[in-house]
């Protein structure tokens, strides 16, 4: 109504409200359907930020109308062809602009009143489901806008600075050579087999699955599902948690800093080079904006691979991984040296017409076919084969190198196959339930003496992890992350699990936990979003 009544002003022309507001709100309709059939999410208003890589993918989706959507197409042709044939005209003893913005006004109130413990809801397409599209896109602009949590104030950072300061440590000896450090963010790279049991004609990571020595591995779990590869990125790179900002959101594109504080910087700080490489284009999620802000020395992209390497329409892993190789083999003797790259080859769609004449070799034993999930698992496993060799080459290198992989989302396949390994529709599984469809592989492995462990966690441990098991000194915030995982090794989406394997909703927290979260959330926000009194001390390393 309040669309109508805002057009209404500008056209004073009842029959022009109608048709213009209808297409308006049709086109909306139809983006949201056409973003919700791609990546499985809802469009809400931070998309807006992130049209232009939308765009430069878009190409490799198939657009397809359902029954449904076709008929909505034809009623509202039936609407615009009556409207055109209305008039209705009002008497002017009150403007009719000043009944339309006072009943417009009237309507914002109303729905703000009442909408104002109504959170914004996008994972599992819950946005729609419980709050409608149009006010759960509304809801999205309010998410914008972070602000302080409860409890957080300059004080409070500074206790927990005083905390954490004296417990950082370096685990391995000062004159121990710093290892060579390889990241591998593997787009769209999940386990299926952890949700449930599902046979295929060959195995789909036998070389991950392989891997025992000198190897620490399990599952991680994401914050995003079918998109939105930088929010894993950026959680891997801060230690920070989506827990705490609007569902939805693109940090990338909606709050970073010009200075953020990450591990770029941080081991720019003890004398690393920071390499990033993503063979796609610089643009997509501000790439090209965001990584010279965070301090990469060098970066790589799509221009820098060799374009003939291409798995469907995306340059393949195994050229990722030669580019990795090629610049560890030209790095100085005395230079220490982190990669951090994205790979793009299994990114989607997955359908025949985005094959581009790639035949899956993965065949799986259902009557009922899915072309999609059977194209997905056969990218899965040439994945699984480059890494091999990835991992075969830094095997005879004789300088200490960390090779971390870990997956930043699930795909988006068929439902009805992903219906069947979770054990019903995502929209209709509880809380704890869900959880299971941002559960990603990663890896940690060296080639040289280190600790076998299986162990799951979410990913915005994942990093000071991996500086802790590098021997690398930490700031106090990484610090605080480590002891945190020992209590919540898993921060999910809406839940949080703790060290017995226990899940409670992020409402619903032991008094202990909740003072967990609360810190965690009064740092975060100290580190991403404070303007004058940043404890930088807890964040960087001088």
């Amino acid at each position: 109504l309040v669309v109508f009544l805002a057009v209404q002003v500008f056209t004073n022309n009842t029959g022009l409200t109608c048709l213009i507001s209808h297409i308006v709100l049709l086109s909306l309709a139809g983006i949201n359907y056409f973003v919700y059939l791609f990546r499985g999410n809802e469009f809400i208003f931070s998309d807006l930020k992130s049209i232009q890589t939308g765009l430069s993918v878009a190409g490799n989706y198939e657009f397809v109308l359902d029954e449904r959507a076709g008929y909505v197409i034809l009623l509202s042709t039936l609407y615009i062809a009556f409207i055109r044939k209305l008039h209705v005209s009002f008497q002017k003893r009150i403007p009719m602009s000043i009944v339309c913005i006072s009943l417009a006004v009237l309507c914002c109130a109303y729905i703000g009143k009442h909408t104002q413990g109504v959170v914004t809801e996008t994972w599992e397409q819950k946005g729609s489901y419980r709050n409608g599209y149009i006010l759960n896109f509304v809801l999205s602009i309010r998410d914008c806008f972070i602000a302080q949590p409860d409890g957080y104030s300059k004080e409070a950072v500074k206790e927990l600075e005083d905390q954490y300061s004296k417990e950082t440590d370096t685990v391995a000896g000062e004159t121990e050579k710093k290892p060579t450090i390889i990241v591998v963010m593997s787009e769209s790279y999940a386990d299926l087999s952890v949700v449930g049991n599902f046979s295929t004609n060959i195995d789909l990571t036998p070389f991950y699955d392989s891997l025992e020595e000198n190897t620490i591995k399990g599952h991680a779990l994401s914050s995003v599902f079918g998109a939105k590869t930088p929010n894993s990125e950026w959680e891997f790179l801060t230690g920070n948690s989506m827990a705490f900002l609007p569902s939805g959101s693109v940090v990338y594109q909606q709050y970073i800093t010009d200075t953020p504080t990450s591990l770029v910087s941080n081991l720019k700080n003890i004398g690393y080079t920071c390499v990033a490489m993503h063979p796609y284009y610089d643009t997509g999620w501000s790439r090209n904006i965001v990584y010279p802000n965070m301090g990469f020395d060098e970066t790589h992209f799509i221009d820098d691979f060799d374009q003939t390497k291409i798995l469907r329409d995306y340059i393949t892993d195994q050229e990722l991984y030669e580019k990795i190789v090629d610049r560890y083999e030209s790095k100085k003797s005395n230079e220490d040296l982190f990669i951090m790259s994205i790979s793009m080859q299994n990114h989607g769609g997955y359908t025949v017409e985005d094959r581009a004449g790639f035949e899956p070799t993965v065949k799986l034993g259902y009557d009922t076919e899915y072309p999609l999930a059977e194209t997905y698992l056969s990218l899965a496993r040439e994945s699984d084969s480059a890494f091999k060799e990835l991992l075969e080459y830094f095997e005879k290198v004789d300088e200490p190198t960390m090779i971390v992989m870990f997956g930043d989302h699930w795909p988006k396949i068929e439902e009805e196959f992903m219906a069947k390994l979770l054990g019903g529709n995502r929209q209709s599984l509880g809380l704890v339930e869900s959880q299971q469809s941002y559960t990603t592989p990663y890896v940690i492995w060296t080639n040289y003496p280190s600790e076998t462990v299986e162990e799951d966690f979410s990913a915005n441990y994942l990093g000071s992890y991996m500086l802790q098991l590098a021997g690398l000194e930490m700031p106090g915030y990484n610090q605080f992350l480590m002891n945190l995982k020992e209590q919540l090794p898993i921060i999910g989406v809406g839940a949080v699990c703790d060290k017995d394997g226990n899940w409670y909703a992020n409402d619903a927290l032991p008094d202990d936990y909740k003072k967990l979260m609360t810190d965690y959330n009064i740092l975060e926000y100290n580190n991403q979003f404070e303007k004058k009194d940043v404890i930088e001390s807890l964040f960087t390393l001088k």
